[in-house]
């Protein structure tokens, strides 16, 4: 059975190498983090209090096109195997499109037959479709709620 990966899609006013430059800016719109996001083989940590926390390594990085990072380590606390995301990727694919710029975020791995997919796939909607939309919009995310 071929499953859908979770997707989202949001476009914003700024040029491609803002967003690039803004999605990298993890601490502004995601969560308590430690690390650094900068540079290829980078390895950061995002923790949720004592729901979640994860390690993530910088696998991809195409200046102003894409983002790819590796979920090293994970431990979810609300599912049966805790290290559900451990092994899967998030993507970002930056396109410029009629002046604006489309963000596109798949989580490869996230898919419906996990446990925590409903739970992580409203985290997601908040994150990235609001935290990271209104970082990138409008120069203030919403990361840690």
């Amino acid at each position: 059975m071929n499953e859908q990966h979770y997707t989202a899609s949001i476009t914003v006013g700024a040029g491609p190498h803002e967003v690039y430059k803004g999605i990298r800016d993890v601490a502004a719109w995601w969560n308590e983090f430690e690390g650094s996001a900068e540079k290829v083989n980078d390895e950061f940590t995002v923790q949720f209090g004592d729901v979640h926390v994860s390690t993530q390594k910088l696998i991809e990085l195409i200046p102003d096109k894409k983002i790819v990072w590796l979920v090293t380590d994970s431990s979810i606390n609300f599912v049966d195997k805790k290290q559900e995301w451990t092994g899967t990727k998030i993507s970002f694919e930056i396109t410029e499109k009629n002046g604006k710029t489309e963000i596109l975020f798949t989580h490869l791995g996230l898919v419906p037959s996990i446990q925590c997919y409903e739970g992580c796939s409203k985290g997601w909607d908040y994150y990235f479709k609001g935290s990271l939309y209104k970082w990138l919009t409008e120069g203030k995310g919403t990361p840690g709620l």
